[in-house]
């Protein structure tokens, strides 16, 4: 019989990119292979099957489709016939190198992962990441009732309810809520509450806050699985809260937190965590959620930014110094804070290498997913970002920023804003905690010296396009041996254009 050639038409409007050695992509794509030219039966392997249905085809006994067509041209020549069949049969047999065929993919983008908490080293009972419990005991006592007294329902859709950005109460209109956009969504706060009336009068509890707490979760025992509020496992409650009327004394019940005081105490077999007590309610939602997500802020291991001493206990002045752990308790983290926390990608942490010479970064706005920082260290930077450096960001007046707009006692504005950190972590006796955090042995009683935290150019506001920090600004230089911001940090920072939601920083050597 003669054999006949037959024009692929089709092989034009099925094109298949044939190599055996893909050409190099951009790295958004990448090169996978689909299948082996000869292949007809789609099995991914060619054998003497393939041989027979391209010869039933070139002999006009079973036709092809033109995918299939496609793949039996072995010379790559819009035609089959007996050339291709005998390439085929010599695929089969081994005799020549198989051709693969490869396609161009979009390789999905993958978020880098969210550092581990450089705070979790302090041992405090609740986790930043991931997820985070509360349990909420919402008591009144014979003598001291609420104003306004809710439901345990409703304190539960205040204190862990879904956001909304509608809501009058934005961005307090839940703790859940804040937590979630300030960790970008790194961390999940949840919990419960329990209504309950106290055996006693208050007073009976103003200096023993264990006796309350332990009555508490004696009463619910039987009725609730406590272990359940042990999100990381470690043996511990995450976190308790002792909300109590408004009406409980000042000098009692100001809204504090701390270890438990009763290390052998056990509920269903785990231990309870850091408590937290205070009059802060939720009839005042605003009030009562940021008050005691400064509270939490402790109980994940963060110290209070504000001075202790100090006649002005404010730790960061002006529109670039609000921060939830100063005095400023409706405002959001901080970059050093969500530095702390684990709540940046490792991809949103940009560090400047002093040999690289001049660097420029971009900063985007920090109250959303995409809020990034720039750290400038001292030196050689710890790994757990526990040592001196600066920390930059792009603050502004939205997301969990938004309501200091409307407060007469808070200033805030958008733009840069720097702070000088010294994170040095120090073990002793009591634990792991941060060596300069107020109120340790290692910090001044004048609130002078090394700080944990301090405001480049305090009381001075955020830094804006043509902005250049040097160490002429105060606040910019290292600490020297006495404690002083006194060492030229031999840099200059120039800030850039805003371009949508984002600054310009460059960094230059002097």
């Amino acid at each position: 019989m003669k054999l006949r050639n037959k024009v692929l038409a089709c092989l034009a409007a099925a094109q298949l990119a044939v190599s055996a050695m893909p050409a190099p992509v951009q790295a958004a794509t990448e090169w996978v292979r689909v299948g082996w030219r000869g292949d007809l039966n789609g099995d991914d392997t060619i054998t003497v099957a393939d041989a027979v249905i391209l010869q039933k085809h070139i002999a006009m006994l079973e036709s092809i489709s033109p995918d299939v067509a496609a793949l039996a041209d072995m010379n790559e020549n819009a035609m089959l016939n007996a050339v291709d069949l005998t390439l085929l049969k010599r695929c089969v047999m081994q005799q020549m190198e198989w051709i693969g065929i490869y396609e161009e993919v979009t390789i999905p983008d993958v978020e880098s992962k969210f550092i581990t908490p450089p705070i979790a080293q302090v041992n405090s009972s609740l986790p930043s990441d991931v997820t985070g419990n509360l349990v909420i005991f919402y008591i009144d006592f014979p003598d001291c009732q609420f104003g306004n007294k809710l439901s345990a329902e409703q304190v539960d859709q205040i204190a862990f309810g879904p956001a909304d950005p509608n809501s009058a109460n934005y961005p307090f209109e839940s703790m859940s809520a804040f937590y979630e956009r300030s960790s970008k969504g790194s961390f999940r706060l949840t919990g419960k509450t329990f209504a309950y009336t106290a055996q006693n009068s208050i007073s009976v509890y103003n200096d023993d806050k264990v006796r309350i707490v332990e009555e508490c979760y004696e009463a619910f025992k039987d009725s609730e699985d406590f272990t359940k509020y042990d999100a990381d496992n470690d043996g511990r409650i995450d976190a308790t809260l002792i909300c109590v009327p408004e009406s409980a004394s000042n000098d009692y019940w100001w809204p504090c937190s701390g270890a438990f005081g009763d290390a052998a105490y056990r509920v269903d077999g785990v231990a309870v965590g850091n408590i937290i007590t205070g009059y802060a309610v939720p009839s005042n939602p605003v009030d009562f959620n940021s008050t005691y997500l400064h509270e939490m802020g402790h109980c994940m291991g963060l110290p209070d930014y504000y001075l202790y001493y100090s006649n002005d206990a404010e730790g960061m002045h002006g529109s670039a110094g609000t921060e939830l752990m100063d005095t400023d308790a409706q405002s959001d983290f901080s970059a050093f804070s969500k530095l702390m926390l684990g709540w940046f990608r490792e991809d949103q942490i940009q560090v400047y290498d002093p040999a690289k010479g001049t660097q420029s970064f971009t900063l985007h706005n920090a109250q959303t997913d995409d809020g990034n920082c720039l750290i400038i260290p001292y030196g050689t930077l710890n790994e757990n970002y526990c040592s001196e450096y600066f920390i930059l960001e792009y603050g502004t007046d939205q997301g969990n920023n938004a309501m200091i707009k409307n407060s007469w006692w808070q200033t805030i504005d958008s733009g840069i804003c720097a702070f000088h950190i010294h994170a040095e972590m120090f073990s002793d006796y009591w634990g792991s905690y941060l060596k300069y955090q107020n109120g340790s042995y290692y910090t001044d009683y004048n609130d002078e010296g090394i700080r944990l935290i301090r405001l480049v150019n305090d009381g001075g506001g955020v830094f804006k396009t043509g902005s250049v920090i040097n160490n002429s600004v105060s606040g910019f230089g290292w600490y020297d041996g006495s404690g002083n911001e006194a060492i030229d940090p031999g840099v200059t920072i120039t800030i850039g254009e805003v371009t949508g939601d984002s600054y310009t920083v460059t960094v230059s050597p002097k």
